[in-house]
């Protein structure tokens, strides 16, 4: 799965900013910008931002002392962040180019889109070049499939109605939870890490009706599913997920991750602390998504 098969309508992004936002990942937002550091002061990137939950985030511990820029290869998703927060800087480009000069951010953050970028050490490598010499880079990423054992119910009902493929598009948040090959990946990039923090949290939905809505209707595959195939995978999902239910009919699946913050390295003449060269700026038109 390439990020052209998970590029979102503007509405598409408005349910993922009414529910999966608050559901999911508003939860973590807090724990990456707190792990990276953020403070007054600082200029932060935010890569891969979505609709902007760790932008904003980033925002207000700044205070309205520094400079916050989310970065999107998706027009979808920057057309939400501009509605919810239109005194941030926003840019539609690819994470494979950053369209900014080196070391231009002292934070860089990337929460839960790295599984979406094609060659992820590449993205790395950028952000460490955009990244102020011994800046901080902290990404999120999910951990593995199997960890994610109150999910794997619901991909079993997909699977069973919708196919394999169905389930390839949207299980892929889980692909890169594998911690030692991340730290692996920061390392080819020039990034030396130097702190993990895995934790558990609850996506949190008001049902499940509510949980298939957001994460079939908030993601590509609503539109390649007939009706009929949609109302299948929500009545198998009622039954699958029973036990994550609680007695007012609301929906808690626990739900694992991993942050990991490291620092760019770079000494004379552009090199990192290995003495390969630093990744040399890429210019271009952005993707438009």
């Amino acid at each position: 799965m390439g990020r052209e098969d998970f590029q979102l309508s503007v509405d598409a992004a408005e349910v993922y900013e009414a529910q999966f936002v608050p559901a999911l990942f508003g939860r973590w937002a807090p724990h990456l910008v707190r792990a990276a550091g953020v403070r007054p002061g600082q200029s932060v990137l935010d890569v891969a931002c979505g609709t902007g939950v760790v932008a904003r985030e980033a925002a207000r511990l700044l205070q309205g002392r520094g400079r916050v820029v989310g970065l999107d290869i998706n027009a979808g998703m920057l057309a939400v962040a501009r509605r919810v927060s239109p005194g941030l800087e926003w840019v539609e480009a690819d994470a494979l180019a950053l369209p900014f000069p080196d070391g231009s951010f002292d934070v860089v953050l990337c929460q839960a889109g790295l599984m979406f970028v094609p060659d992820p050490v590449h993205a790395l490598r950028e952000m460490a070049r955009v990244a102020a010499p011994d800046g901080t880079v902290a990404v999120q990423v999910w951990d593995e499939l199997r960890a994610q054992t109150a999910w794997v119910p619901f991909y079993d009902v997909v699977e069973r109605h919708a196919g394999p493929d169905a389930v390839d598009l949207i299980s892929s948040y889980w692909r890169l939870g594998d911690l030692v090959a991340l730290r692996e990946s920061l390392a080819a990039a020039g990034l030396r890490p130097v702190d993990t923090l895995t934790r558990t949290d609850t996506a949190a939905f008001p049902s499940v009706d509510e949980f298939v809505a957001t994460e079939v209707g908030g993601t590509p595959l609503r539109s390649r599913l007939t009706d009929e195939a949609y109302t299948r995978i929500l009545e198998g999902a009622r039954d699958a997920l029973g036990p994550h239910r609680a007695a007012d009919g609301s929906l808690e699946l626990p739900t694992r991750g991993h942050i990991v913050t490291a620092r760019a390295e770079r000494g004379p003449g552009g090199r990192n602390s290995e003495g390969t060269p630093a990744a040399p700026a890429r210019r271009g038109r952005p993707d438009a998504g």
